[in-house]
């Protein structure tokens, strides 16, 4: 059991990561929006380095071990992706363009792409060795959604698919536990490990938002695999009382009885309460909160051993500190640092998602539970 004063947690940046170019916003993907001034693409580089420097700004940079990313090689991304896609990737960063559905690159684009799946190995590197019980791997470009042929919303390669399959690779990891709180669901993920029962995939997202037809109840894997994929999508606005109702009630328990040797997070901050592409009124006090249980089980059940790795989130001014929270509650005991501000204001208190669960919040959690107590020993079967 790591004790609060004794955690040692790492942050992995590059400024490297701030020169990926997605380009601009297109409709379908296709064509510019018909306005006199073209609109930047929503995942913009301002957003990490706001985050990164909130982190200087509060604190938290002075009390973590800085970990140096590095460029995933292409034994580590075969372990994911065909030799096809990477050859794809690395002909369209010659100049720029989309390497699959809205997922553009500028020129050079694939060496950034692989710093990001490399940030996310290093980070893996420092808890396996044991220097480090807890990363926050904030890199660029996000990966979730990358499928093995293709690159997928605003995804190239799989950062959090291929730093597991690195643990195993290299330090032997025997199970890992991947927890995706993106508001749109790890379908790039889910695809590499769904019938790999060595690899347990729990996905709290809005339900049917991005990809469509992914995420779905009945999508808990196959083969020997039946069951380590776990998905709970919830209605819009379900807020931080339903998420952490999913937290306890659900993705507690079945981390403690996978009982993983590495946890990794594909913390995407897209579902707070003003992101621009997701609808789930998430706070600051959410994001904490459930980086507080899952470093909490990664205390209980793996030394500690936990990697959250950045995905999505849009808000230009509400994702930093969103992701100053989890950073903040991965530092918890350690002092040295400020507590991060709630943008927000009273009405993130206030508003009803932060006050009780909805009845459609209520339903589908009481769905999930029925679901994946098929696999599962989940005491609680209902919200109410």
């Amino acid at each position: 059991m790591v004790s609060r004063r004794d955690r040692r947690v790492g942050l992995v940046f590059d400024d490297r990561y701030l020169s990926h170019n997605s380009g601009q916003f297109l409709i379908a993907y296709r064509d510019q929006y018909p306005f006199p001034e073209p609109i930047p693409h929503p995942s913009s580089p301002q957003i990490a380095s706001r985050t990164k420097h909130l982190l200087d700004f509060f604190g938290y940079s002075d009390v973590m071990k800085r970990v140096d990313a590095f460029e995933a090689t292409d034994e580590m991304i075969l372990a994911c992706h065909t030799a096809e896609y990477l050859a794809r990737v690395r002909d369209v960063s010659k100049t720029g363009g989309d390497v699959g559905t809205g997922a553009p690159i500028g020129r050079g684009g694939e060496r950034i792409a692989r710093l990001g799946a490399g940030g996310v190995a290093a980070g893996v590197d420092a808890v396996m060795s044991g220097d480090l019980h807890h990363v926050y791997a904030l890199v660029r470009p996000p990966g979730h959604h990358a499928m093995p042929d293709k690159g997928m919303g605003f995804c190239i390669f799989g950062n959090v698919a291929i730093a597991a399959c690195h643990a195993q690779r290299a330090h032997g990891a025997k199970k890992i536990a991947i927890l995706d709180w993106d508001v749109h669901h790890g379908n790039g993920t889910q695809d590499a490990f769904y019938d790999d029962p060595s690899v347990l995939f729990i996905s709290i997202h809005q339900e049917d938002l991005f990809p469509v037809g992914w995420g779905s109840l009945d999508q808990t894997g196959e083969g020997d695999g039946i069951g380590t994929t776990v998905n709970i999508p919830l209605p819009a606005g379900s807020g931080n009382r339903a998420y952490m109702h999913v937290m306890d009630h659900i993705v507690a328990p079945i981390l403690r009885q996978f009982d993983p040797d590495l946890i990794l997070v594909s913390a995407g901050q897209d579902a707070s309460v003003e992101d621009p592409l997701g609808r789930m009124s998430l706070t600051t006090t959410g994001y904490r909160a459930m980086t507080g249980v899952v470093r909490g089980i990664a205390d209980e059940v793996c030394e500690g051993r936990l990697v959250v790795a950045q995905e999505g989130g849009y808000s230009q001014h509400y994702a930093p500190y969103c992701s100053a929270a989890i950073v903040e509650g991965l530092c918890d005991g350690l002092g040295g640092f400020q507590p991060v501000e709630e943008p927000y204001g009273p009405r993130a208190e206030s508003m009803p998602p932060s006050r009780r669960i909805g009845l459609d919040a209520e339903a589908a959690i009481d769905d999930a539970i029925k679901t994946h107590e098929r696999h599962w020993v989940l005491r609680e079967r209902s919200v109410r």
